[in-house]
């Protein structure tokens, strides 16, 4: 891509959907343990989603936010010269998906079926999620809606600051972050470019009317603390689940944050329940490898 700094994601993995933009996708680690066989990701104990048939992608690699918890790499954030056309991106992502994985069909690793290894290169689903904030791509409602006619579905990650957006975009599933109880801890914990606390509240109060997940990653030290207020901003959403996830120390989040901010899944667990007590939402299921217990609505 030139002039933009995109070699140091090119070595990481990350295929570009074109030389202008920061359309990209990278296979997530339980996508290739899946496909040798391995475990698959917690998606898929609690959604039914098969990890090998994901594509983990963004649309843009451009963001609002610095979360101190993000593993994404803030130095390596590129120029968009352009808008990557949602064409441009459906017809990538087979092809780009394929490149991606090539090391591990089944010709070259012995650990891969042949018949898993032909269900990885027909996707089923689409996680928009892998970098950036996915809302400041202006044509996502005509890209999720494409990826819907072609026999796709979508979960659409995002940190909520772009509401307007969000209205006009139907996925299969539709996450948001809260990260914080207040104001005040996301200010710090989040570091937005501008105030966006407001506008998160307001996109969380979309999410009763539609199936909904709201994602807190839990930062030991910085954010796990006033678990009645979380249930509060909860119960006004109506969303129709809530993922209560541990912080990892990975990536370029641990030039930011000690590993001691890494919560174990006990405390994960104790947190939720607390959450879950002071609101009309129940334990659903766990996942402890990667530390996350899931809530849903009570019926």
């Amino acid at each position: 891509m030139p002039s933009t700094p995109c070699e140091p994601l090119r070595k990481q993995g990350y295929q570009f959907f074109s030389p202008t933009s920061t359309a990209a996708l990278k296979p997530c680690l339980w996508c290739k343990r899946a496909l040798q066989g391995g475990d698959m990701c917690y998606k898929h104990q609690f959604y039914g989603i098969d990890s090998h048939r994901c594509v983990q992608m963004t649309p843009t690699l451009r963001c609002n936010q610095r979360c101190l918890f993000c593993w994404r790499s803030f130095e390596h954030e590129p120029r968009e010269e352009e808008e990557c056309p949602p064409e441009t991106i459906l017809a990538g992502i087979r092809k780009f998906q394929k490149k991606a994985l090539a090391g591990y069909n089944a010709v070259l690793d012995n650990t891969v079926t042949d018949e898993r290894w032909k269900e990885a290169l027909e996707p089923k689903h689409v996680a928009i999620s892998l970098s950036g904030e996915p809302t400041l791509y202006t044509k996502l409602p005509e890209l999720i809606d494409l990826f819907h006619q072609n026999g796709y579905t979508t979960f659409l990650v995002s940190n909520g600051t772009n509401p307007a957006m969000l209205k006009k975009c139907n996925p299969f599933q539709m996450y948001i972050s809260l990260d914080a109880p207040d104001r005040e801890t996301y200010l710090k914990v989040c570091r937005p470019v501008s105030d966006y606390w407001d506008r998160i509240q307001e996109s969380l109060g979309l999410l009763g009317k539609r199936r909904s997940a709201i994602r807190i990653t839990l930062v030991k030290g910085l954010n796990d603390y006033a678990p009645e207020q979380y249930a509060r901003i909860l119960q006004d959403s109506g969303a129709t689940f809530v993922e209560i996830k541990g912080y990892m120390y990975l990536g370029y989040s641990q030039n930011r944050l000690a590993r001691e901010n890494m919560p174990e899944h006990a405390e994960v667990r104790s947190f939720a329940e607390k959450v879950a007590s002071a609101c009309d939402y129940r334990f659903k299921d766990e996942n402890t490898l990667s530390r996350v217990v899931v809530l849903e609505q009570k019926q």
